[in-house]
């Protein structure tokens, strides 16, 4: 059991605006996992802080934050706007350079398409990028440029997500994977099947870290 952990809930300040975020860093941690959730969420997600609960006790830093202020996330628009979300992660991975530890990203939906432009944009310096019921297909030209080794998960139930992935999993370059929980629909709600996507996500982590 890890006995010391660095937590902060933070204001990040960026060129255009200023985030809110809650930071995890255990004790002797190599990596930080940079979360990017979907439209409509915020880094209260209690999936993701599932996941990241798992991460953290498995060694690795968290970073849940809200990639957009809570004026711009009022607007429907500004939730689907893939580039700026991606801007903001950029951002964000560049201010945290300073804890020199290895990068990844964790997207859900939405927030897999600009996880995954980002790490197109940032190159070696993002070391492994998870997908939850993510779209993936929304990165665009973006996965052809992606060298950061990329897990996509899926829900069984998905079939829609689960086509989309597939053909975002055939542009991908570098080390990927395509993971498919049965049962499981979008929102992986049904019992064990998010515990089996933080499974996943702690071992994807762990070999790239």
């Amino acid at each position: 059991m890890l006995k010391e952990y660095k937590k902060k809930i933070m204001k990040i300040p960026l060129k255009n605006v200023t985030l809110e975020g809650d930071l995890v860093i255990p004790k002797n941690a190599v990596g930080l996992v940079i979360f990017a959730h979907g439209s409509g969420s915020s880094r209260l997600s209690p999936r993701n802080r599932m996941v990241a609960e798992d991460l953290n006790k498995a060694g690795h830093a968290t970073l849940l934050f809200d990639l957009l202020t809570e004026k711009e996330d009022s607007d429907y628009e500004m939730r689907f706007n893939i580039d700026l979300l991606t801007e903001r992660l950029v951002e964000v991975a560049k201010y945290f350079e300073k804890e020199k530890l290895k990068l990844g990203f964790f997207g859900a939906s939405t927030g897999a398409a600009a996880a995954l432009k980002a790490a197109a944009e940032l190159g070696i310096k993002v070391s492994a990028v998870v997908s939850r019921g993510g779209r993936p297909d929304l990165a665009g030209s973006s996965l052809q440029r992606v060298t950061a080794p990329t897990l996509l998960i899926v829900g069984g139930e998905d079939t829609v997500v689960i086509e989309l992935n597939s053909q975002a999993y055939d542009e991908l370059g570098g080390d990927k994977k395509l993971a498919i929980i049965e049962g499981a629909s979008h929102l992986f709600e049904e019992p064990g099947t998010l515990a089996q996507v933080a499974h996943l996500a702690v071992k994807w982590f762990s070999k790239f870290f």
